[in-house]
């Protein structure tokens, strides 16, 4: 058996990725890593009762070759009889709206289209093609911005019982081989090539430095440094896990650590008040090493020491106990602004909304956009507002079944917290319809019966 397909298996195998009859949406650039994933997915399809999707996003920016790689990708698909979904956004247009870096803003748009198309094809599972060499990057970034051991384990091979990624464990160039090998045709993104980011001079300048000057198997030393660490990371997670359950308690908001927790070793408790955090806001974002040692130091203050942590978060020493809880909520905006068809311009918030009537729509302009969304007219009979988040606001994302609290729904698509309150949010009456660039309600989708469409377009001075 080829190496590279020995090493899959393997992978799929070690990590339980995927059971029979698994539906797995496929990330797909038109790329070797990506392009050697499908196929190797597609050697197995029969062997695992798999069903294949293919998910691609144009970010705009190589342009015609942008558009090239996903009429490559479509041809491939149709070949191999494999449904084929993409969506185009221009990345560095919404980077620049958003104050984010062009990968940081690529990134969370994959994502975002990944977990909708999740939802909406009822999938089990969704493949990346992350290689060992894009491990090791990663492991060197983290080294040098001071990782702990959690960031040492890199990138994971499943995530959320979701994500998987079997190409984990191979080398960049054992897939350029397979490729070779199976005279399979891929594309090469040029920007890849350049280094203009962060992790492509890691890739480019640093590990080929490193194997020449000071070891050849670098990529491999780095994996050997994994593959220890989470052995011993795994135990002592164990531990901790044990002694959170012993020394901590959950009341409504709070979440009390007793005095006692801080008896354990450092790495122990530190663990604790990280387990306690992530409990109380389902993120670990924004939580540095020096939070976690102000809460050591303010547990051996007096009574009634406090210190303030990541998105609204304080701990307070109540008698050597440290009690960890959301602070009162700040006044939001709680402006509301009524909008009628036509033009809507917002001055204060430099917005503009225009809301447009029209008989028909093709499907195809369902999706063409983040910030124009179509709604089915008839469903909606109650002013038309635009708001912000209130306390209590309940949203039913299209293609799930019921309704989630706003505040678990933001938590769900790792949305910072920071960011949560200026999220602008169209609104049928008290019924939020739209989180704006986000996600669109079931309730006021369009479907067979709609006769007229309301057309929203939400535009920012930039």
């Amino acid at each position: 058996m080829d190496k590279t397909k020995r090493i899959f298996i393997e992978t799929i195998n070690k990590h339980g990725m995927m059971d029979n009859g698994d539906k797995i949406i496929v990330g797909v650039s038109g790329g070797p890593d990506s392009i050697c994933l499908l196929h190797l997915l597609l050697s197995i399809r029969e062997e695992y009762n798999l069903i294949l999707c293919v998910a691609h996003i144009n970010h705009k920016i190589r342009k015609i070759e942008g558009d090239n790689d996903e009429i490559f990708v479509k041809n491939f698909c149709k070949k191999n009889n494999i449904p084929f979904y993409s969506r185009s956004y221009d990345v560095e247009k919404i980077a620049k709206k958003n104050g984010e870096s062009t990968e940081t803003c690529g990134r969370n748009i994959r994502y975002e289209y990944f977990n909708e198309l999740f939802v909406e094809l009822k999938a089990n599972k969704i493949a990346l093609a992350h290689n060992l060499n894009d491990q090791a990057e990663t492991i060197l970034m983290r080294i040098m911005r001071g990782t702990g051991l959690d960031g040492l384990m890199g990138i994971k091979a499943v995530r959320d019982n979701v994500f998987i990624r079997p190409l984990i464990n191979v080398k960049r160039k054992d897939i350029e081989g397979y490729l070779i090998d199976n005279n399979i045709e891929s594309k090469l993104d040029k920007t890849n090539l350049e280094n203009i980011y962060r992790r492509n001079k890691i890739r480019l300048e640093l590990i080929p430095y490193i194997e020449n000057n000071f070891n050849e198997n670098i990529i491999s030393s780095l994996e050997r440094l994994r593959d220890t660490l989470e052995v011993d990371l795994k135990y002592i997670d164990n531990i901790s896990d044990l002694k959170y359950e012993k020394y901590c308690k959950s009341k409504g908001n709070k979440i009390i650590i007793e005095k006692d927790a801080f008896l354990e070793d450092n790495a122990i408790v530190t663990r604790i008040i990280r387990k306690a955090y992530f409990n109380l806001m389902g993120t670990l974002n924004n939580l540095e090493k020096v939070h976690v040692y102000n809460i050591i130091k303010i547990q051996k203050s007096i009574s009634g020491s406090v210190v303030e942590m990541p998105n609204g978060i304080i701990a307070k020493n109540v008698y050597n106990n440290i009690v960890m809880q959301q602070q009162e909520e700040k006044i939001k905006n709680i402006n509301e602004y009524t909008l009628i068809k036509g033009e809507n311009f917002i001055e204060e918030l430099g917005y503009n909304i225009k809301m447009n009537l029209l008989d028909k729509i093709d499907k195809k302009d369902l999706i063409k956009s983040l910030e124009i969304k179509y709604f089915d007219y008839d469903k909606i009979d109650k002013d038309i507002k635009l708001r912000f988040r209130r306390e209590g606001d309940v949203f039913h994302p299209i293609g799930m079944k019921g309704s989630k609290k706003i505040k678990k729904f933001f938590i769900d698509i790792k949305l910072e917290e920071s960011k949560r309150d200026k999220i602008p949010l169209i609104c049928f009456g008290d019924d939020i319809g739209w989180i704006v660039g986000i996600r669109v309600s079931e309730k006021y989708k369009i479907d067979s019966n709609t006769k007229k469409v309301l057309e929203i377009k939400f535009e920012r001075e930039v």
